[in-house]
């Protein structure tokens, strides 16, 4: 899993990102699921996905928009 970079996140539209901190937050849900069960056999996934949100939420911020 490759991190986004937030000048690729800058170019988005506001309901883009949003759309995207959904499918991230989504997404980081199930990885710690399947890290409880053992199933998870890359956890640096957790750490590029959690970073992921914070780009998304630093700039959504920045925009002057509450999440």
């Amino acid at each position: 899993m490759k991190p986004r970079k937030a000048s690729e996140l800058r170019q988005l539209t506001t309901e883009e990102l949003r759309q995207l901190l959904r499918e991230q937050e989504q997404l980081l849900q199930k990885l710690h699921f399947q890290h409880e069960l053992k199933q998870l056999e890359n956890t640096a996934a957790l750490r590029t996905v959690r970073k992921d949100i914070a780009r998304i939420k630093t700039i959504l911020h920045e925009r002057g928009i509450r999440v």
